[in-house]
């Protein structure tokens, strides 16, 4: 009796290991999927049409007014601004007809009244682990420091009282990022509030350690990143528009090292009423004011630059790389570079950003730098600058 008691419990367990291992993360539909999440890929509510693309994104295609952004208390009875109120001088809008560098459309199209939003997991984009802005001066050698110590920047910044706007083309470029949760940035600030209650609007492209694609991201906050904001569409707060760009999905054109340079042309600016986001000439969608205090009316600092996540692996500094991973010193084609940065008036003008005495902040000039370009007309109208780095090398940056 024991016997067949026993060889139950063993015909038991094999079932249940083998049951365990086939409903495992390890496999989906029979097709291995590594060190994929537990959380799932949830649908988007509204959707009215997924496109799988050939990166292996999904992207839903959710009714307009049923976007993440009207979850948030402030936008209940929000109504969507389609467009502007002003275009700022100089800003050209929807001259031309573009996919703006995403793949997915070669798999379909959203419909109208609709946005694509990309499916993400709940657990991709954890809270920020420190603040992601340029500190005040008071901070720079003293709390700053010490409390943001894995953080590491190659930024140039500007302060002033009023501004309405910053833009950049930024070059794009695939850097190596190593170890888990680890992230290379390249992106646009922009600032209003003390540290504690700091409003922030941010975009660029970022690459994680976990899928080591480039992707454009946005990401705000209204409480120095306690508790509201989040990247992308993954919260209430950004209205989007456009119903051809998924925000967060993988840029297809990288640059090459001393080859083909790509980059991406990014505005944000303020109309009457809420803050805009455009990609080349194209509309994007909005943060509306109502989400900030501090941001309500204008912005007080423009960053522009390079920031990582160093982890710090076997007590080494991390080998990921800033920019295409080249010190700013190599220049074109082997440097990343934003140009014509400029910020936004109160006439509603956008002006060289050296006007106002662009200021260096680097946190490890032996791992990573940026140098400030004086030919303004190297790249056409504007000021513009290298920076990057490799990170880990054993004399410079250990």
């Amino acid at each position: 009796m024991s016997n067949i008691i026993y060889n139950k419990l063993q015909c038991f367990i094999v079932l249940f290991l083998a049951f365990y291992y086939v409903l495992s993360d390890r496999f989906a539909n029979g097709r291995a999927i590594g060190t994929m999440k537990t959380k799932e890929f949830v649908k988007h509510k509204g959707t009215i049409k997924s496109i799988q693309g050939g990166d292996g994104d999904i992207i839903d295609c959710v009714d307009i007014y049923q976007q993440p952004a009207f979850s948030h208390p402030l936008l209940k009875n929000h109504t969507i601004q389609m467009k502007p109120s002003s275009i700022p001088g100089g800003v050209i809008v929807n001259s031309i007809q573009e996919k703006l560098f995403q793949g997915w459309h070669k798999s379909g199209q959203c419909p109208e009244a609709t946005i694509p939003i990309r499916r993400s997991q709940e657990d991709e984009h954890p809270r920020p682990r420190a603040i992601h802005f340029k500190p005040s001066t008071t901070q720079l050698n003293h709390s700053f420091a010490a409390y943001h110590k894995n953080h590491e920047y190659a930024t140039v910044y500007i302060n002033g009282d009023n501004f309405y706007g910053a833009r950049s083309s930024i070059n794009i470029w695939k850097p190596t990022v190593s170890d888990d949760g680890e992230i290379s940035i390249a992106q646009i600030w922009v600032v209003a509030g003390p540290d504690e209650q700091l409003n922030t609007m941010e975009a660029g492209w970022n690459v994680y350690s976990d899928d080591q694609k480039t992707r454009f991201f946005i990401y705000w906050t209204s409480d120095g990143y306690h508790e509201t904001g989040c990247y992308n569409l993954e919260c209430s707060g950004f209205v989007q528009t456009n119903n051809e760009f998924a925000i967060g999905s993988p840029i297809e054109a990288v640059s090459s090292y001393d080859s083909n340079q790509y980059d991406i042309g990014i505005t944000i600016y303020k109309d009457n009423e809420n803050w805009w986001l455009q990609v080349e000439d194209q509309l994007i969608g909005y943060w509306p004011q109502s989400i900030f205090t501090y941001l309500a009316s204008s912005a007080t600092t423009l960053d522009w630059g390079g920031e990582i996540y160093n982890s710090k692996p076997g007590g080494s500094h991390t080998k990921t790389q800033m920019g295409s991973g080249h010190f700013p010193d190599e220049g074109y084609g082997k440097a990343s570079y934003f140009r014509n940065i400029q910020y936004m008036d109160s006439t509603g003008n956008f002006r060289n950003a050296e006007d106002m005495g662009l200021i260096l902040y680097v946190t490890n000039p032996p791992c990573y730098n940026i140098d400030v370009q004086i030919d303004k007309n190297y790249f056409g109208n504007g000021t513009h600058v290298y920076f990057g780095g490799p990170g880990y090398s054993e004399d410079k940056c250990p």
